[in-house]
């Protein structure tokens, strides 16, 4: 079983360390990801792609790009590194070890979680009345989870993909085609840079987030405190 402590580490570091490591690499601070680049980190996220082996593959990847002769256009998403962080996993799906034990403090204060649990309650409509008063139930009684952010985070994922399902019933098949129709435009050039897997795990984190940002609704995972 992984250790509390270890999952803290990982998880909580994920999207910022990537979305830094690859400002870097490209050597522009101030470069925003896309909505298709945020789904990207979230499928790897998901899928248990260690932090270790996107850093690498983003290394690699520049690495490449850097020695050729000719670069027609700059790196302008993540998906450009797909491959090769598919890759760096693969290699260390073989031979990671386990990170030795850390103290870890926990990242978030009560008083935090609590108020960010309240405001997501706040700006769901009522219509997601159920969603609401779950989450409040739990800002309540959030000191027992200050500890355990990890079952407390499951809760939220649970509650999320609730949320999703009464946004998808509103949502016409045209909408839903018109969403599905620029994702494909904008992964046309890396398109085979993926497995068919990534590209469908892709595919769903991408519309997800389409679909709560046109209704106005919050994330719900801890990870968005940050």
């Amino acid at each position: 079983m992984t250790d509390h402590t270890e999952w803290v580490y990982n998880y909580f570091n994920y999207f910022t360390e990537i979305e830094e490591h690859f400002q870097r690499a490209r050597g522009t601070s101030l470069f925003l990801l896309s909505p298709l680049d945020w789904a990207l980190i979230e499928s790897w996220k998901d899928s248990g792609v260690p932090l270790e082996a996107v850093l690498r593959g983003i290394d690699t990847a520049f690495e490449k790009w850097r020695s050729r002769r000719l670069k027609t256009q700059m790196v302008n998403s993540l998906a450009f590194c797909a491959q090769a962080v598919l890759s760096e996993a693969q290699v260390m799906a073989g031979t990671r070890q386990a990170r030795p034990s850390r103290e870890t403090k926990p990242p978030f204060e009560s008083e935090e979680l609590r108020a960010y649990l309240r405001f997501n309650a706040s700006a769901l409509p009522p219509e997601f009345h159920e969603i609401r008063a779950t989450l409040e139930l739990l800002a309540a009684g959030v000191d027992r989870y200050r500890t355990d952010l990890e079952t407390l985070e499951q809760r939220l994922t649970v509650l999320e993909e609730k949320m999703l399902a009464l946004v998808r019933a509103r949502h016409s098949d045209d909408e839903m085609l018109a969403a599905r129709q620029e994702l494909d435009r904008q992964l046309r050039p890396y398109r085979a840079k993926m497995t068919a897997e990534q590209i469908a795990m892709l595919e769903k984190q991408y519309l997800e987030r389409h679909l709560l940002e046109k209704a106005g609704l919050p994330r719900l995972s801890l990870f968005y405190m940050r």
